[in-house]
């Protein structure tokens, strides 16, 4: 399982352990599973798509601006807001 945080500058938004994040990059969509290579990269205003274990459909999150990190610990996303 994946280790998924997203946080405001107001509040922690989220943590908790998914299959699978799909983040809006300011070059592009990318996904994130276990496992996932070191990466930074601003992202754009879109949705974060979160995809629960066993599940088909994601749960979509509207963000505006920030960043977002990939690291041993999992994915971080700095996101200047959050819906």
């Amino acid at each position: 399982m994946l280790h998924f945080e997203l946080v405001t500058p107001e509040r922690l938004v989220r943590s908790e352990e998914v299959h699978m994040v799909v983040v809006p990059g300011s070059e592009g969509d990318f996904g994130v599973l276990e496992g996932h290579a070191p990466i930074m990269s601003t992202i754009r205003d879109g949705n974060i798509e979160v995809y629960k274990a066993g599940a088909t459909t994601p749960e979509l999150i509207r963000v505006e601006g920030g960043f977002a990190e990939v690291n041993e610990r999992g994915l971080t996303v700095l996101a200047e807001r959050a819906e």
